[in-house]
C-alpha cells in the first residue's frame, strides 16, 4: 500500500482561499458534490474538509496526519499538538487576524476593568476566560452559537469577535475596546506524524511550496535591459530580496538585469527606471518564492 498524508483542510470561511493557495502551490484540489473528501492530484495525498475549530481534536486523535487551522482554534481546543509552520494568510488578504472585544457604540464602558460582573458572548470561551482572568475581571463569559455581533445589548453588554477589516462590527455599530488574540493560520501534525520520516518529509515540502506561493502572492518579477553606462542609476532604484541579477547580453554594451519587488511599488517604479535609462521592460506574475 503507498504511502499516504491525511491532511486536514479547513471547511467554511477559509476553504476557497486555501484552495487557491494549493493550487498556486501546485496542487489542485475538486470538491466533489456534499462530500468532505474532495479530490487531489497527489495520489500521496488524502484530503478531508474539517471545521477549523475542530481540526487539533482530530489531528490530536490522529485521525488525520495533519492539518491547517488558525492558532487560535488550537489554542482554545487545549489538544497537544505541533505547529509545523505559520501561513499567514485570512479569507480576505494576506494579513493576520484579531479576536477584539467590542461593545455598543452608545455604551459607556470603555476599558475591560468596566466589565466586572457583565456578561460577554463569544465562540472563543477557554482563550476569553483566561485573557479576563489575567486582567483581574470576573465576567460572565458564554459561548455565542453565531451572529455574535448581533447579541449587544439586549443578550450580552459586549462580546469578543473575530475580526479582519473590522468593517463587520462596524456595520452592527460596535467599537472595539481590546484586542483579546492576534491569530493567523497553521499548520499542525501530531507526534506520530513528525515520528514519521516519510510523512514528515512529506508535509515539509507541502509546507516549503506553501509558503513559496504566498511569498510570491504580493510581489512581481520585473526583468530589463540596460545600457551599461546607465547601469548604476537603475541598480540604484531597485529593492530586491537580496540583489538584483546582472547578466552580459550578446551586445557587450549592454546587460539583462532581474529582480523581484513588491507589486505595490511598481507603478511608480517602472517610469523611473525608464528614465533612469532600462529599456524592453517586462514584469511577470511569480508563482513561488523559496526563501
Amino acid at each position: 500500500m503507498p504511502n499516504k498524508l491525511k491532511l486536514g483542510i479547513p471547511k467554511g470561511s477559509l476553504q476557497e482561499s486555501t484552495f487557491e493557495l494549493f493550487k498556486k502551490a501546485g496542487w489542485t484540489i475538486r470538491p466533489t458534490g456534499r462530500s468532505y473528501f474532495p479530490e487531489v492530484d497527489d495520489p500521496e495525498l488524502e484530503i478531508m474538509l474539517i471545521r477549523a475549530q475542530e481540526m487539533a481534536r482530530y489531528v490530536e486523535d490522529k485521525v488525520l496526519d495533519a492539518g491547517i487551522s488558525g492558532i487560535d482554534w488550537v489554542t482554545e481546543s487545549g489538544c497537544r499538538v505541533r505547529k509545523v509552520a505559520d501561513l499567514i494568510y485570512a479569507k480576505q488578504g494576506l494579513r493576520k487576524v484579531r479576536w477584539v472585544l467590542a461593545v455598543p457604540e452608545a455604551s459607556k464602558i470603555k476599558t475591560v476593568k468596566e466589565l466586572k460582573g457583565k456578561r460577554i458572548a463569544t465562540e472563543l470561551v477557554n482563550v476569553s476566560k483566561k485573557w479576563l482572568k489575567e486582567k483581574k475581571v470576573k465576567a460572565e463569559v458564554e459561548f455565542s452559537w453565531g451572529a455574535t455581533e448581533a447579541k449587544p445589548p439586549e443578550l450580552a453588554d459586549a462580546i469578543i469577535e473575530l475580526t479582519e477589516t473590522g468593517s463587520s462590527l462596524k456595520a452592527n455599530h460596535l467599537k472595539i475596546i481590546d484586542t483579546v488574540l492576534e491569530s493567523n493560520t497553521v499548520v499542525i501534525a501530531n507526534a506520530e506524524c513528525l515520528d514519521d520520516a516519510w510523512k514528515k518529509e512529506k508535509l515539509n515540502s507541502i509546507v516549503i511550496l506553501l509558503q513559496g506561493a504566498l511569498n510570491a502572492e504580493a510581489r512581481v518579477g520585473l526583468k530589463m535591459n540596460v545600457i551599461k553606462s546607465r547601469l548604476r542609476n537603475v541598480l540604484l532604484l531597485l529593492p530586491a530580496l537580496q540583489t538584483p541579477t546582472v547578466s552580459e547580453l550578446s551586445n557587450p554594451d549592454w546587460v539583462d538585469v532581474d529582480t523581484i519587488i513588491d507589486e505595490k511599488v511598481v507603478r511608480d517604479l517602472i517610469p523611473q527606471l525608464k528614465k533612469a535609462g532600462a529599456q524592453g521592460i517586462v514584469e511577470y506574475p511569480l508563482n513561488k518564492v523559496i526563501y
